[in-house]
């Protein structure tokens, strides 16, 4: 596995990480627990160090998992988890929806360690912007954790241009962890040169569109209600079949290039920057392995401007979530 530095921090990392938000949040039914830490601990024999879990995945519950799996494995990987929302003892959801209080961040730190068996938090993200709390002061409860030894580095996540700005002044942002895919590409705008210019990385989530983009979902497909994506308009039957051109236009790539879907969005983002880390979930071992065989995939210079052209003439139809959800990114 290729390794890559999160911009200009000392942070290295395998090329591909792994999302786990899937084992206990968002994709019912779940693995059984065994089932997910046998994966986790095979991500890591095939050269996989970068894992992605949050607090509020169960909650408490997939950074428990992550514990249990990783601990063999202590200072061979690095594992990012996140803070930002009100959340009770016992895992229920507090009023305020998001809480980037001093205090709370605090207190995220000392659970997160103890759940995930860790010494020190390697990379520890704000999971969404809270408009109540002043960016500055979030950066500076960070950096207190830094200096304490608690964490290593900062990052943020769907924030906006600005906040990562102002947030970096104060203790330096070693990666934006945002989504960024062939099907959703607003990044490209403001948010992938801002990073180049302050030397953060970026570490896109959803690189393989929830799924859509391994070319495995078409308009039949029906969603459980306890999966996200019954939520999402972009997953609607209607969208899905005007969307299939992009998976279209993967599928003409990848059999020129004796490659899959998914490994051809996959190295088209690996293609980008140097500096971007995607972090695929899955729960599947041939999908892992499908996934990091992305890593080898080269795409030339004719062939990223192929697709370049050919997505250029696709519109891609539905949000991306839903609007109380959407309202809570790119601040």
């Amino acid at each position: 596995m290729q390794k890559r530095k999160l911009g200009n921090s000392n942070l290295e990392v395998s090329a591909l990480g792994l999302g786990c938000m899937g084992m206990s949040f968002s994709y019912k039914p779940f693995p059984e627990k065994s089932a997910s830490i046998a994966l986790l601990r095979a991500a890591v024999e095939r050269g996989v160090t970068f894992f992605d879990t949050a607090e509020v995945y169960g909650p408490f519950i997939n950074e428990e998992l992550l514990g249990e799996a990783l601990e063999p494995f202590r200072g061979q990987v690095v594992i990012a988890t996140k803070f930002g929302f009100d959340i009770n003892p016992d895992g229920s959801h507090g009023a305020k929806g998001l809480d980037s209080s001093q205090e709370r961040i605090r207190q995220v730190a000392d659970a997160s360690l103890k759940r995930l068996r860790i010494d020190v938090i390697d990379l520890f993200y704000q999971h969404r912007v809270d408009p109540n709390v002043p960016i500055e002061d979030v950066a500076g409860a960070v950096k207190d954790l830094i200096q304490q030894g608690k964490v290593k580095h900062f990052g943020l996540s769907e924030a906006g241009a600005k906040t990562i700005r102002r947030a970096h002044a104060v203790q330096p942002v070693t990666a934006l962890q945002s989504e960024y895919s062939l099907w959703y590409r607003k990044p490209e705008e403001e948010i992938i040169p801002t990073l180049e210019e302050l030397g953060i990385g970026f570490v896109p989530f959803s690189p393989l569109g929830k799924g859509f983009l391994t070319g495995k979902i078409d308009e039949s497909k029906t969603f459980d209600k306890t999966d996200i994506r019954s939520t999402i308009p972009r997953f609607t039957p209607e969208a899905r079949k005007a969307n299939q051109t992009m998976v279209d236009l993967l599928g003409t790539i990848a059999a020129q290039k004796k490659a899959t879907p998914a490994q051809i969005a996959l190295a088209w983002l690996l293609a980008q920057k140097p500096w971007i880390v995607p972090i695929p979930g899955t729960t599947k071992l041939h999908r892992l392995e499908e996934n990091i065989g992305a890593v080898a995939v080269e795409l030339s210079a004719e062939d990223l401007q192929q697709i370049e052209s050919a997505a250029a003439k696709i519109t891609i139809e539905g949000a991306r979530y839903p609007e109380q959800v959407e309202k809570m990114t790119g601040r």
